[in-house]
């Protein structure tokens, strides 16, 4: 999904801390440093990071830079190896079952619970190896002068691993923008208590 979709669904966060003009300067630097690493080529099951808003194959920014004006535009990669568990069971049968006609050649009978679990990491390797992973792209909006942050998703998996990859890459801390968190910013903390008492109306 692209942020510039005709509808998604936003998440929407603020900075708690202040941000130094110094780190906004090394934005673009950080980015690098954290960007997302390629696993095609090997059998690694999952791999995250930075892209190109505008490419999301380019983690080096040669295409455009992530400043937009006054705003920050990139994205999060999430690549993803996923084996469907009909081909894993196939596979981990046929070597478990290689295993035990070897093992009756010298006279045993059986497969011991250590060696299966020793197959089926290894065939879960070689199929990972044969098997091409599957890129998700997630854009993030940075208004600096406005301390917010958009996330165009509301998955929570991909909201926790976002959140936490942006608070390696700044050392800097993200508040989800609740209809809680956004009435207590607009009346102020001592609202709480109040806001806290409510009870939810449906209109319907």
């Amino acid at each position: 999904m692209s942020i510039l979709s005709a509808s998604l669904g936003l998440t929407r966060y603020r900075i708690i801390e202040e941000v130094p003009t110094e780190l906004l300067q090394q934005v673009p630097e950080k980015l690098k440093q954290f960007c997302m690493v390629d696993i095609d080529g090997t059998a690694d099951e999952r791999s995250f990071g930075w892209t190109n808003i505008d490419d999301m194959l380019d983690m080096n920014w040669t295409a455009s830079p992530p400043e937009k004006a006054d705003y920050f535009a990139f994205s999060l990669r999430l690549d993803t190896r996923r084996i469907p568990p009909a081909v894993l069971k196939k596979h981990n049968t046929i070597a478990t079952n290689k295993e035990l006609e070897h093992n009756k050649e010298q006279g045993k009978n059986f497969v011991s619970r250590d060696r299966k679990r020793e197959i089926k990491e290894q065939v879960t390797l070689r199929l990972r190896a044969r098997t091409l992973p599957i890129p998700a792209v997630f854009d993030v909006i940075w208004n600096a002068s406005a301390n917010r942050i958009y996330l165009d998703t509301t998955n929570a998996k991909v909201r926790a691993l976002f959140e936490d990859h942006f608070t390696l890459t700044f050392d800097l801390h993200l508040e989800p923008l609740t209809p809680f968190f956004m009435a207590m910013d607009i009346l102020g903390e001592e609202a709480a208590p109040r806001l806290e008492n409510l009870d939810p109306t449906i209109f319907v």
